[in-house]
């Protein structure tokens, strides 16, 4: 929102919801960025614990430059939840690298990486599921599937889609539950309109989807079958 116009607001006292990107003045509504990130390193710091004996060479985060601060929050709560769960992790390479946010850039980054990187044991943690799912296409057309797990952001269909392949190493996408905020952010603004004291913010529920509760949390996915052109 343009910034002028949030101040006449402001001077006419009418209350302002900022969804998913915060602007002064505003009750914020939305995404818990650096929480989601939190839970998936978690996810990703457990993986390695269960499957790699404590131990992984490096850790890759996939982000979007271009998005700013606010969703670098994300790939920030996935470091540290990594070494939350791992705290030897603090030894492993790191690497940011900007995906762009897209399947097709992840696609082509990620090709490049590999190509040079002889880690066996990778951990990758993606700002969204375009660029996660473009991630995993990259190690299954080097056969080296094994040597990564990898976690999204959104829960997106493709994403869940994925989920439930056996064998993925999709190990879990955050959720964000975007078909939940009409509901919540109508609960809001009544608050906000008959005088209730409302924090400055109010973030959805996230949840981790895993291939151990896709199908318990989106029971009805299969009705609408979908898989984008860009990632076929």
């Amino acid at each position: 929102m343009d910034t002028t116009l949030a101040v006449k607001f402001q001077n006419a006292g009418i209350p302002l919801i900022a969804i998913d990107i915060p602007h002064p003045g505003a009750v914020y509504f939305g995404a818990d960025n650096y929480a989601a990130g939190l839970m998936a390193g978690r996810c990703l710091g457990h993986c390695v614990k269960k499957e790699w004996q404590d131990t992984a060479d490096a850790i890759l985060l996939l982000e979007i430059s271009q998005a700013g601060s606010l969703i670098r929050m994300r790939s920030d709560g996935m470091l540290a939840g990594i070494r939350e769960v791992v705290p030897a992790s603090n030894k492993w390479s790191v690497l940011r690298v900007d995906a762009k946010g897209e399947f097709k850039a992840a696609l082509d980054c990620v090709r490049k990486h590999l190509r040079t990187c002889n880690a066996k044991r990778i951990l990758v943690g993606a700002a969204n599921d375009p660029i996660a799912l473009g991630a995993l296409r990259a190690f299954q057309e080097a056969g080296r599937s094994s040597q990564c797990a990898v976690v999204g952001q959104n829960a997106e269909p493709e994403a869940r889609a994925e989920l439930r392949q056996p064998g993925t190493r999709l190990i879990g996408s955050v959720a964000y539950f975007p078909e939940r905020y009409g509901d919540m952010i109508v609960r809001l603004a009544t608050d906000i309109l008959v005088g209730k004291n409302v924090p400055p913010a109010e973030f959805t529920a996230h949840q981790l989807i895993t291939p151990q509760n896709v199908d318990r949390l989106y029971p009805n996915d299969s009705l609408f079958a979908r898989v984008a052109p860009e990632y076929s």
